[in-house]
């Protein structure tokens, strides 16, 4: 697995094997932050976004750390990308978040990796969190209405746009189950943010794991049969974050 950890005053990127042992530090470029860290299906690279200062880019790099290079302009401020199933292309959005706590419109790409030609496949709107199927031929993504936060799925052009989860929560971080039959999401409909999963037409919704605290970004086991998520909470004036795991209903 990759992920990341906050040492030294700075967001650096890891790798380890799914039961956590051994551990290794891949990336941490000295006054940058890493976010947001995706592994190719094929296993041999790694996607990630690169903070410095007020900038953000999606760069991709192998997996000891070498070829690392830039993929978007610097007119754009990229982030959450995740590679489409053939390893050739990755699906990003821009930051929603560039002058908060107010939200501003934010589109969905795809970027081929290769060419570094960009399609623009989602637009109107505030529109992020973007996961291909596992066929490749449709999007799951989370759209702001208002307020409120929905979980939505389209065909991967695009078209055919529609709402998955209609809850008056806050619902996101959507993630495809390997069979493509399921979404695991993350809602408040609880009061505390927990993992879900619900079909991939939007019913049978069924709770993850009682979990306390504020647990988001699920990611599936490639069997499918359990997720991956993390869990943060705060006590007194620290907060923690763990990752943890627990069997797909």
């Amino acid at each position: 697995m990759v992920f990341l950890k906050f040492l030294e005053g700075h967001e650096q990127l890891f790798i380890a094997n799914v039961d956590g042992s051994k551990e290794r530090r891949l990336l941490a470029p000295p006054n940058v932050d890493i976010e947001d860290p995706a592994w190719s299906p094929d296993g041999t690279r790694i996607a990630y976004v690169r903070i410095a200062g007020s900038s953000k880019s999606v760069h991709v790099m192998d997996i000891d750390g070498s070829g690392d290079r830039v993929l978007t302009p610097p007119n754009q401020s990229p982030i959450h990308p995740v590679w489409m199933p053939d390893s050739g292309s990755i699906l990003y959005c821009t930051d929603d978040d560039l002058h908060p706590p107010e939200k501003n419109s934010a589109e969905i790409y795809r970027l081929d990796v290769t060419s570094l030609k960009i399609t623009t496949l989602i637009s109107g709107g505030i529109n992020t969190y973007p996961v291909p199927s596992p066929d490749g031929t449709r999007v799951a993504f989370r759209k702001m209405l208002g307020t409120n936060s929905e979980v939505f799925i389209a065909n991967i052009d695009g078209s055919g746009i529609r709402n998955l989860t209609n809850h008056p929560a806050f619902d996101g971080w959507p993630a495809f189950s390997p069979d493509g039959k399921r979404i695991a999401f993350a809602s408040n409909r609880n009061s505390a943010y927990q993992i879900f999963v619900m079909d991939v037409d939007g019913s049978n919704v069924k709770l993850v794991a009682n979990t306390e605290g504020r647990a988001t970004a699920p990611q599936w086991s490639k069997d499918g049969r359990s997720i991956y998520f993390t869990n943060s909470w705060r006590t007194g004036l620290k907060s923690a974050a763990e990752i943890l795991v627990a069997p797909a209903p």
